[in-house]
């Protein structure tokens, strides 16, 4: 029996609005509304999106550089007001978790991380607006983002996993690690598309399987990724990207030689997974097997289709649920010890005998 059913569950809702959260910051960012409010927190110095003539007629008063466009406000006010309530959600269960500390199965420390971590994202989303979509601060909220849906997920499965020990996956460590490295590739290849989306550059190679019908374009790689440069200065608009043709051409061949590679470990990984021959494992390597041809897939269409913007917003998400799966099954593997066997002769016989090493 769960011992704290209303932090599970609010975990859980965390979880899924963490989800929603995601995806509505890249539904923002592809429909160029990440300065439809050209302040933070409030949108044009007030709670809500101007939209009556007057409140549109005051804002622009106020912002002369940033006249209100109102389907883009709104989008980018919706998106802070669902940040918020998750926000609310991560300090209830940060309460809960306190409050049943005493309990040896109620986890403290990652709630009160989450608080942490959400808050750094708060800074994070002002920044972004302060700082004019800086394609380096765009890329962190993104990831922070990322990482503080891992986080909830884990903590509903950690929180579950007290009361259930059903569909665990009993296997060797090697395969864990697997799931380990399998986890930072997907990582690693979501802070790559990031960069290429914060950048504007998504576009810059409209061909495949070449690349502006060349396998290997000029490239400025040093340009690419440069995170900060000291040429920088706060007034520097980052909306529509202002990489060079060759520095964006960088950041794209990598995203895609980044998929390449992901595709190569997580599908060996699925692919070992099916080969265990166990019900459970078949079941966990088909449904990775198939969230990484979505993803992969969906990439391929973005640019045969040239950036639909649902297609582009469903690789978000899709990238999110990839990285879900793979973090369902490491947490849900149980390895086994490992075995060595010991022979002791005698002078009647032979005796062989299995001794688990702890």
């Amino acid at each position: 029996m769960m011992n704290n059913k209303a932090f599970y569950r609010i975990s859980l809702v965390a979880t899924f609005l963490a989800l929603l959260v995601v995806v509505l910051g890249a539904y923002v960012r592809l429909s160029d509304a990440g300065l439809g409010c050209p302040d933070w927190p409030g949108c044009y110095g007030q709670l809500l999106a101007p939209s009556a003539e007057h409140e549109v007629a005051a804002a622009n008063s106020v912002f002369p550089e940033r006249p209100v466009e109102t389907p883009k406000a709104w989008k980018e006010m919706i998106h802070r007001y669902f940040a918020s309530i998750l926000g609310l959600l991560i300090l209830a269960m940060s309460f809960l978790a306190y409050r049943h500390r005493h309990n040896p199965k109620q986890q403290l420390k990652l709630p009160l991380f989450l608080v942490l971590l959400v808050g750094f994202q708060g800074a994070l989303g002002m920044w972004t607006v302060t700082l004019l979509l800086k394609p380096v601060i765009v890329s962190l909220h993104l990831l922070g983002g990322m990482l503080t849906l891992a986080l909830l997920w884990w903590t509903s499965l950690t929180a579950l996993d007290h009361s259930n020990t059903h569909n665990t996956l009993r296997t060797s460590n090697t395969v864990k690690r697997w799931a380990l490295l399998g986890l930072i590739v997907i990582y690693f290849q979501i802070a790559l598309g990031g960069w290429t989306s914060t950048n504007y550059v998504a576009l810059y190679c409209t061909d495949l399987p070449t690349c502006q019908g060349q396998w290997f374009p000029p490239t400025d790689f040093k340009e690419g990724f440069t995170l900060w440069s000291k040429d920088d200065t706060t007034d520097i608009n980052y909306e529509g990207g202002v990489l060079s043709l060759e520095a964006g051409t960088a950041v794209h061949l990598t995203h895609r030689i980044g998929a390449l590679i992901t595709l190569a470990i997580v599908g060996c990984f699925a692919l070992k997974l099916y080969l265990l021959g166990t019900a459970i494992s078949r079941r966990y390597g088909l449904i990775l097997a198939t969230v990484l041809a979505t993803q992969v897939s969906l990439g391929m269409l973005n640019i045969i289709l040239v950036l639909p913007i649902p297609i582009a917003v469903a690789h978000n998400g899709v990238a999110a649920l990839l990285l879900l799966t793979m973090l369902t099954i490491y947490r849900k593997i149980n390895t086994l010890p490992a075995t060595i066997t010991i022979t002791r002769k005698t002078t009647d016989a032979t005796y062989s005998t299995n001794a688990q090493v702890t």
